[in-house]
């Protein structure tokens, strides 16, 4: 009886030496991100500082794998991708929510922000916060806002007031609001992928197109666009989202870390956009292959007046609190 009993303290001590080297053994967590830039625009930056930064803090526990320039998903594809556990972080551009909820609506439409800064005061606020969870039932979480920048038109003839846009063709992301935004003026707007818009301004198979900046920049749309009009007009911004099911699977600690890293390179990346966007536009005027356009006062507020019927169109959908509380962080 007591061998027997000894043979089984044996067993059982042999097992628990085996579970816990398998425990320590065990392969770390693997995060998967997807974007579909370059990596060194704002977003691919944001993404890379993070990967360093968890590489850092939890070192053998997670590991995150960057994915950049669409290697694994265009953003049309990686949200139905991370449903399936395919990949657990993107970063999106905002139009691209229309079908999850239509309150993220409202950053696209025109002339709401006056400028970055009231883009931040508004998300950082409760109603930004707010509509991170906005898509929750729909099984995605949103974790932080990162910055591209306030949107300029190029064009291929001088756009000084709205009329001068009547019956031209611009490419749009795929988005109701921008698509009315352009009506209200006048003009065709076409849903085209971001992939596509060189080609199409090149060929002038539209006449203009939408961007922050640095796209306008990095993309080399100033070389094939004669005018860029300074408007300001609206802002192009990303969501860093995850799954439900993957963000409250993680265990509270890891998660906690996570999250910490996370709003760190958000932070980083938003800097590094801020610093970009003023030297991307210096980089266009020098080359002299673009002329700015900076409208008076007096155009801008034609612009204004034209686009602002927009609000109340899509006001029930997004939310009349949810814009008064934009309209007032400027």
């Amino acid at each position: 009886m007591n061998k027997n009993k000894l043979v089984l303290v044996s067993l059982l001590v042999a097992f628990v030496f085996v579970a816990s080297a398998t425990v320590s053994l065990a392969a770390p967590l693997v995060i998967k991100f997807s974007h579909v830039v370059a990596e060194n625009t704002p977003k691919g930056q944001m993404a890379n500082k993070f990967k360093e930064l968890v590489d850092e803090r939890l070192a053998g526990k997670v590991v995150v794998e960057v994915f950049p320039n669409s290697q694994l998903f265009g953003d049309n594809k990686v949200l139905e991708a991370m449903a399936l556990g395919d990949v657990q972080l993107a970063a999106p551009s905002l139009s691209k929510f229309e079908k999850y909820t239509s309150s993220l609506q409202i950053f696209d439409l025109p002339f709401l922000f006056k400028n970055m800064d009231a883009v931040e005061k508004f998300q950082q606020g409760p109603v930004g916060q707010k509509m991170l969870m906005s898509m929750k039932k729909k099984g995605l979480i949103g974790l932080g806002y990162l910055h591209n920048g306030m949107k300029q038109i190029s064009s291929n003839s001088p756009l000084r007031v709205p009329a001068d846009a009547d019956g031209k063709k611009f490419r749009i992301m795929t988005s109701d609001v921008l698509a009315a935004q352009y009506e209200a003026v006048g003009a065709m707007p076409l849903k085209k992928p971001f992939s596509e818009v060189f080609t199409l301004l090149q060929t002038k198979a539209i006449d203009g197109q939408e961007n922050t900046w640095s796209n306008i920049y990095s993309k080399k749309f100033y070389e094939v666009q004669p005018f860029i009009t300074e408007t300001d007009h609206g802002v192009l911004d990303y969501l860093v989202v995850t799954s439900v099911e993957f963000w409250m699977d993680l265990p509270d600690d890891i998660r906690t870390e996570v999250k910490k890293a996370l709003d760190d390179a958000i932070a980083f990346g938003n800097k590094v956009s801020a610093e970009k966007a003023i030297a991307d536009r210096q980089l266009i005027i020098d080359s002299k292959r673009s002329e700015i356009l900076t409208l008076t006062d007096a155009e801008r507020q034609l612009w204004v007046d034209a686009m602002k019927p927009v609000w109340k169109k899509f006001e029930d959908a997004i939310g009349k609190e949810y814009i008064e509380a934009a309209v007032a962080s400027n």
